[in-house]
């Protein structure tokens, strides 16, 4: 028992001396590796700088911008440990923590399938130059005024400050109307004038009134002005005009604008706008005398 026991504390002490022998030898890849860290982790910061500078003029959301950073910084922390770990050479544990790293990313994707699609859609739309923070736009049935883009979602202001918060994927794979892409908007106005008006007389006020009413329509000649069916109580016509706007608030209120004068000049030049009436004729009178309607008799 006692030769049993001197030879495990032999072959203990004997693999304590071949370590602590190769930590010796291993010091200054030991010292290397953990220069190639700080190196690296300082070199993060100033390349995540870097990164946020190049994109300031491309992207105007804080968000995306600390995000790529944040993601750069990672890759290159991620460069020097690997580096470190082939100078200390554990190629075998390289291996394994890259397999490992690998499994690990894709479960990550699948579980969060959705959330990344977010993410890279959100990218996407903030290096697009067609999408800015401030434009009016419509897309999915809402219509509103872009106030942040991030790695999440895209949010909208509407009309009636109503905020409408849409995911990025959506915002992606569906058309978008930008209004502010274009500093023209046309107006259509459609209305109807009674059928003893004098439809020359007609369309002359209406261009007049309108090409009066907005600067950017230098004359009547610049209105467009169609008749377009007879209708029930009226004959109506269809208007339409270019406004200087880029959203769908400045065109609503060039509308009501329109309307108002419109109306003005109808009103002064006595043209009638109808609206359906229905008159009740009751032609059949009661007869109380009738010969089937017999008057009781008093006694």
């Amino acid at each position: 028992m006692k030769d049993q026991f001197n030879t495990a504390l032999g072959n203990l002490i004997e693999k304590l001396i071949d370590w602590f022998n190769a930590i010796i030898e291993n010091i200054p890849n030991f010292i290397l590796a953990i220069l190639v860290l700080i190196v690296s982790y300082i070199a993060a910061k100033y390349v995540s700088r870097l990164v946020k500078k190049l994109v300031d003029k491309q992207i105007e959301q804080d968000s995306i911008k600390n995000a790529l950073a944040r993601v750069v910084a990672v890759l290159v922390v991620a460069l020097g440990l690997f580096i470190a770990l082939g100078v200390l050479n554990l190629g075998k544990a390289l291996t394994s923590l890259l397999a490992g790293a690998g499994v690990v990313g894709l479960a990550i994707g699948l579980a969060l399938q959705g959330t990344i699609a977010n993410t890279f859609a959100g990218l996407v739309l903030s290096f697009r130059k067609k999408i800015q923070i401030g434009n009016w736009v419509e897309t999915t049935g809402y219509s509103g005024e872009v106030i942040d883009i991030n790695l999440k979602d895209f949010t909208l202001k509407e009309a009636d400050n109503n905020i409408v918060i849409i995911p990025n994927k959506t915002i992606l794979e569906n058309p978008l109307k930008n209004y502010s892409l274009t500093t023209k908007m046309r107006v259509f106005l459609e209305c109807g004038v009674g059928y003893e008006s004098d439809l020359e007389e007609v369309q002359r006020i209406t261009k007049e009134a309108i090409a009066k009413t907005f600067d950017q329509v230098k004359s009547s000649d610049d209105v467009e002005f169609y008749y377009t069916e007879f209708g029930d109580s009226s004959i109506n016509y269809l208007c339409r005009f270019w406004i200087e706007a880029e959203s769908m608030l400045e065109k609503l209120k060039a509308k009501t604008k329109a309307i108002i004068e419109i109306k003005k000049a109808y009103d002064a030049a006595g043209i009638n706008i109808p609206f359906p009436i229905r008159t009740l004729e009751f032609n059949n009178k009661l007869d109380l005398n009738a010969s089937g309607n017999k008057q009781p008799s008093s006694k």
